[in-house]
């Protein structure tokens, strides 16, 4: 005599595991910016050292740094870090949200996508979030490199906000615009080199084998992507310091600060600040991409509890 064999009642569904039967909901277009944002915070003094190397006199990182603490104290480290936040919650969010967008446009948001789709809607997203973020940039940058000037030449701006309304009205609105032809270059350079790369990257450590998607394959790929990065952007990253810190007739020109770079400094003025750019565009990099992935694995763990609500 066999025994009746018991019924199996499955469980229903998660809504992760509902989401898997189909195409996987896509992680809110913010996160981006809000790694950014983490990130760019924790590494601003390398940040703001960076951009007075390339818009002052200061010739040695370290020198740089003593001369800020001791005409600021080492709160002068996060001097302008309203502005920091600003371009990364206007370019960052952006630059995100572009590229996630210019992959599904090109096709190169499946597995095994060709590096030149990748490279490609880097720089879609690049040229996007270049433009969109080109006030926050400039205000960024003139909050960095103020006290670097001297005091009869600085703008004196309070924060961010202050900064934009008095750069509408001392300026006019054309300022916003201002270097925003390097600023869109480099933004393509670095979205092509850095996303583009840290997403090649980590494909071809997990395909190799030796790596799985976890947080060593993660730093990895972002320490690739962030020594790639540096290299290309130092050029346009020069610069678009250079014309934004600029404030006279005609100082804007990009041609014509190109011609003085390379009359008093030769060609190598093109890569001066490298060490302080790589050290910190190594850190923010890795920061960037070991955070997003961490808020994206905590959506999905969220998304899998009844009360999920991203």
């Amino acid at each position: 005599m066999s025994l009746p064999v018991p019924k199996v009642v499955n469980p229903p569904p998660s809504s992760t595991a509902q989401v898997g039967l189909g195409k996987k909901k896509p992680h809110p277009f913010w996160l981006g910016g809000v790694a950014a944002t983490i990130a760019a915070s924790i590494t601003h003094p390398l940040d703001l050292t960076k951009v007075r190397l390339q818009a002052s006199g200061d010739k040695r990182m370290m020198e740089s740094i003593k001369k800020t603490v001791r005409t600021a104290g080492y709160r002068g480290l996060f001097d302008g870090i309203s502005g920091t936040w600003l371009r990364q919650m206007s370019y960052s969010m952006c630059r995100f949200w572009a590229y996630e967008e210019s992959k599904k446009m090109l096709g190169a948001n499946e597995k095994g996508a060709p590096a030149l789709k990748l490279a490609v809607a880097g720089s879609m997203a690049g040229g996007i979030a270049g433009l969109v973020g080109n006030p926050g940039e400039i205000v960024m940058v003139r909050l960095q490199g103020d006290f670097a000037k001297a005091p009869e030449k600085r703008f004196n701006y309070k924060h961010c906000i202050d900064a934009l309304v008095r750069m509408v009205r001392e300026e006019g609105v054309s300022s916003l615009a201002r270097g925003a032809g390097p600023n869109v270059f480099r933004a393509i350079l670095m979205n092509a080199s850095q996303l583009a790369s840290y997403d090649f990257f980590k494909a071809s450590l997990i395909d190799s084998g030796h790596f799985q998607d976890n947080i060593y394959c993660h730093f990895t790929a972002s320490f690739a992507a962030g020594t790639v990065a540096t290299t290309v952007c130092s050029p346009a990253d020069v610069l678009k310091s250079r014309i934004m810190n600029a404030s006279g007739p005609g100082s804007n020109s990009t041609l014509a600060v190109i011609r003085h770079s390379l009359r008093t400094e030769g060609a190598m003025f093109a890569f001066k600040g490298w060490v302080p750019a790589w050290m910190r565009l190594q850190p923010t990099t890795i920061l960037i991409f070991l955070i997003l992935e961490q808020l994206k694995n905590g959506v999905d763990w969220q998304r899998g509890k009844s009360w999920a609500f991203i």
